[in-house]
């Protein structure tokens, strides 16, 4: 009996299953690309089923996808960047105390947290719109989108064109027989090599965030604009100042892996759904199942990202923290460095904040990456199709 074609190959042969064998099409089996999810014959290879992957392709499609998801978000990470830092930890303490949370013992605690959680979020967003006006809300986004575009290009570009290349070398051309450990590989390859490559954007990012008047002491803002806040950190702190941070972004490599393997591990599933579907003779393939393989993919990359920034969230705090200005002392006129290394950073937040300083700023990141990983994932898939390439 013959079944419709695969609308995301366009392969126009009808789909078989005979008994328990692996579904075929005639002679050929089907597998699962390794490049995007999606169900193809054997005889057609997954590499071949569609046009060759483009490396430049998943460079343009990464920086306009991370473009696209920072900007909408970009009032969320003013605020996360904030709470992260220990210069609004006043306010926070007079939030606290106002609404005090309840012993770890009782059955509300959790919920009463949540709820304090966001009322913290959205008091502060609104204090930052009233005192400062809503351009403070997009501070940073000109550094920001400096950093998200070549960030986002180039974690792009070297985990596609390095899962491609891993998976050609030890041939693996059906998805659901790639190990993890090649999806591990590229994605830490990945992060290290965004890490290292956009530290000194993400800092100047960070300093003019955490940026604000001092009116107490007569004195205006401390950079006047990214290169004087370049200028500042080469004079005070050295070229090494610049990259104030970087062995908390190699921490953070754990969470980009860790994203990647499961938005994967996601999209085979998906593909066997679609496998399912295409064998099965009294289905037809129509626009609702295209709808639902798109919207589980855009849900998979929230998901994931869900998880990953939830388990690893405290290195964003200490990455935060390294890279905020340091205190000037204004009587002898010296640069005073309260976060000297990774290790000293997580003991002295712990120390002096507790548990929750290590979360600081959770909420308004999880509110902000999840919707921005769905839209930046989204994006990317799109344009590398429209550039004739795949994920």
């Amino acid at each position: 009996m013959s079944l419709p074609a695969n609308p995301n190959t366009g392969t126009s042969q009808a789909y078989l299953a005979t008994g328990n064998q692996s579904p075929q099409i005639g002679n050929d089996k089907l597998v699962q690309s390794r490049e995007t999810g999606n169900v193809v014959p054997q005889r057609v290879r997954p590499d071949e089923a569609e046009t060759k992957p483009k490396p430049f392709a998943h460079f343009v499609a990464g920086g306009l996808g991370g473009m696209t998801s920072a900007t909408l978000t970009s009032p969320l990470d003013v605020l996360k960047t904030r709470l992260q830092s220990d210069f609004y930890q006043a306010q926070l303490q007079a939030l606290r105390a106002s609404h005090p949370v309840p012993p770890s013992s009782s059955i509300t605690a959790l919920p009463r947290l949540a709820i304090l959680h966001f009322s913290e979020t959205f008091q502060i967003l609104r204090s930052i719109h009233v005192h400062e006006g809503w351009r403070a809300l997009f501070k940073g986004l000109g550094p920001n989108l400096i950093g998200v575009v070549p960030a986002r290009a180039i974690n792009f570009a070297v985990y596609g064109n390095g899962k491609r290349i891993i998976s050609d070398y030890y041939d693996y051309r059906d998805a659901k027989e790639t190990p993890v450990g090649v999806h591990l590989t590229a994605a830490a390859a990945a992060g290290i090599a965004t890490g290292t490559a956009t530290n000194p954007i993400w800092l100047v990012k960070t300093r003019l965030q955490l940026d604000k008047s001092n009116s107490e002491a007569g004195k205006g803002r401390q950079y006047k604009n990214s290169w004087d806040c370049i200028k500042q950190t080469v004079r005070h702190e050295g070229i090494r100042g610049l990259y104030k941070g970087l062995s908390a972004s190699y921490l953070g490599v754990t969470e980009s892996t860790l994203q990647w393997v499961m938005y994967e591990q996601m999209k085979m599933f998906l593909g066997r759904r679609e496998e399912e579907k295409l064998v099965n003779p009294n289905h037809e393939y129509g626009y609702w199942d295209t709808v639902e393989l798109w919207g589980g993919r855009i849900a998979s990359a929230g998901m994931a990202k869900l998880v990953a920034a939830a388990l690893t969230y405290p290195h964003e705090v200490v990455r935060t923290r390294l890279r905020q200005a340091p205190t000037v002392s204004t009587a002898e006129g010296k640069v005073e460095m309260k976060y000297t290394g990774l290790v000293q950073c997580f003991k002295t937040v712990w120390k002096e904040e507790g548990m929750v300083g290590l979360y600081g700023g959770l909420t308004p990141h999880l509110l902000r990456v999840v919707p921005s990983a769905a839209i930046m994932f989204g994006m990317y898939e799109l344009l590398l199709r429209a550039f004739g390439a795949t994920s």
